[in-house]
């Protein structure tokens, strides 16, 4: 844990025993874009938010500020989810402060344009180990402590997938579409898994949204030069796909899992 997180979490300690009853969700990749949507509108909700993020600590510290300034309770945790380690920890320090409910598997990177016979083993591996083997353990460690075989009271899951899975994306990112294939094939497969122990897990699979996973991708301008080909003529933003990962955690959708919803503009 960073000293910052440590340190935070000490000060915290009386406000957590006050509030202990108030249901924990875990934001994985919580920082920035959807993640950051995400974590705001469980704020929002009355979930105590564990906001997770890899390296940018000013913009995990700034979605901490957003949701107790709004009269919510949220913590910022750094841990990178191809560590297996840090997502123990990770879960550790939720256990500190109440009963987990929800995690969002949001966490992921993508790589610069590249054909697959131009992508390196190191790519493949780093790609496959934060955007699959990530998700697998922190949903791993989810269901230890939600599962009703587990002694737990149940809860929900939302994997964030990508329209890329079904799309492809041809000579830019196939490893990152396979990489969310596997994410929309391990979230029926643990729905169906863990449907009688009273969790649900669905995913969510953005289209093109505006965020700054494409510069990180060296694509900065990727948004405007794809928007003509998106049937509704525009991007997405962070907020839309966030309300599609509310609902699914809420009580609305209490008979939905192993369902996948595509917010894409019909792309």
């Amino acid at each position: 844990m960073s000293e910052t997180s440590a340190d935070r979490l000490l000060d915290e300690q009386t406000e957590v025993s006050a509030s202990e009853q108030k249901p924990v969700a875990i934001v994985t990749g919580g920082s920035r874009g959807i993640g950051r949507a995400c974590a705001l509108g469980l704020g929002s909700r009355g979930y105590q938010v564990i906001v997770n993020y890899a390296g940018n600590a000013d913009a995990a510290k700034s979605v901490v500020h957003d949701i107790e300034a709004a009269g919510g309770w949220a913590l910022a945790v750094q841990g990178d989810v191809g560590n297996e380690d840090d997502v123990k920890h990770l879960f550790e320090i939720a256990d500190t402060i109440g009963k987990l409910a929800v995690l969002v598997n949001n966490a992921g990177v993508v790589d610069v344009k590249a054909r697959v016979d131009e992508m390196s083993v190191e790519r493949l591996t780093r790609m496959f180990t934060i955007n699959v083997v990530g998700s697998f353990v922190a949903a791993r460690e989810a269901v230890k402590r939600m599962s009703t075989k587990h002694g737990g009271s149940g809860g929900t899951i939302v994997n964030i997938s990508s329209v890329a899975a079904t799309l492809g994306s041809p000579g830019l990112f196939v490893d990152y579409a396979a990489s969310k294939g596997a994410i929309d094939t391990f979230t029926k497969g643990l729905a169906l898994e863990v449907a009688d122990e009273g969790i649900r897990v669905n995913a969510v699979s953005p289209g093109l949204i505006a965020t700054d996973i494409h510069a990180s991708g060296g694509l900065p301008d990727r948004v405007a030069e794809t928007r003509a080909a998106i049937p509704m003529k525009r991007e997405g933003f962070p907020e839309e796909v966030a309300a599609a990962v509310l609902w699914l955690i809420s009580d609305e959708a209490s008979y939905a899992t192993g369902a996948n919803i595509t917010i894409s503009g019909g792309r």
